[in-house]
């Protein structure tokens, strides 16, 4: 069986508050990531500044861009084409008068393979993007790129097995989720952390896919309608291998460019022989179309 290897990356740093100063960061941790071999590169989730979600301002709308011509994902293009990576770009996307948390996927010869708007907003206190974000219109979707076919969810849809199985169940053979997470400044005692990957590694278990993660690291202070709200990221961005396995992670604090190298299509007919996808049954699973598990009231 002839081999088809794909090195994935996932990067984490700490955001300042300044565009040109985090794009900048993301590109220079993008050129390590393929001086390490990689050939597709995570970036963590709005890399572009603080995770102002944290606050309901009216002048936050502000950072808001289009997609056709949005400058950081021209520059990522330019960065794709000349490394010959794919990278997926996490961007606020403004779209007449909505605005979606989006993804656009930058295959390796600058292409822009097109866009995914996250489909899962949460809200609660310091993740406050129901405010910001419209639910996204575009669907679970996979990208054919260079390297393999790609499934890219956003964050808060990090949390739903359904994602992760609708992009697999499409051709998804990696699965990438840009974040945002850590602190809860309701509840300093609430640490997220080991259930987050622990829901992550179990996507990549139950369909035989790796998946990476990449989160920010660091402390940012928002002011907010209510005083000043503070989130410390946890980092520990990683990497899982096809059965849920840890193969590369991060810690809590320090920037970093993780890689890891997968044989495709070993693992291609490692799916079709553990028969995860013989064996589903569709037919019984109706009651994922309801929110209340299908009951009636008469």
């Amino acid at each position: 069986m002839e081999g088809r290897l794909v090195t994935v990356a996932a990067l984490q740093f700490a955001c300042s508050d300044d565009v040109s100063l985090n794009v900048a960061t993301a590109e220079r941790l993008v050129r390590a990531a393929h001086k390490k071999g990689a050939n597709i590169i995570l970036i963590q989730e709005l890399f572009e500044g603080y995770y102002f979600c944290q606050a309901q301002r009216e002048d936050f709308f502000q950072r808001a861009k289009p997609y056709k011509g949005h400058p950081t994902i021209v520059r990522m293009q330019k960065l794709a084409k000349e490394l010959g990576v794919v990278i997926p770009v996490s961007f606020f996307e403004e779209a007449n008068n909505a605005h979606y948390n989006s993804v656009a996927v930058v295959d390796a010869d600058g292409t822009d393979l097109g866009l995914y708007r996250k489909s899962h907003i949460p809200d609660g206190p310091g993740y406050e993007e129901k405010f910001y974000f419209n639910p996204g219109d575009t669907g679970f979707k996979v990208f054919q790129t260079k390297f393999a076919k790609i499934g890219v969810g956003i964050c808060w849809d990090q949390w739903f097995p359904e994602t992760a199985r609708a992009m697999v169940l499409q051709g998804a053979e990696i699965l990438f989720y840009p974040t945002a997470i850590g602190s809860e400044p309701q509840d300093e005692g609430l640490d997220s952390r080991e259930h987050w990957k622990r829901v992550m590694q179990g996507h990549a278990g139950a369909n035989l896919v790796p998946l990476v993660a990449s989160n920010r690291i660091g402390k940012e202070t928002i002011e907010t309608e209510h005083g000043k709200s503070e989130i410390t990221f946890y980092g520990n961005s990683f990497i899982a291998g096809p059965t849920g396995e840890i193969i590369a992670t991060a810690d809590d604090k320090e920037e970093a460019v993780l890689v890891a190298q997968f044989d495709l299509e070993k693992l291609k007919y490692k799916r079709c022989s553990w028969g995860v996808f013989r064996d589903r049954r569709p037919e019984l699973y109706k009651v994922l179309l309801t929110l209340d598990g299908g009951n009636t009231y008469s």
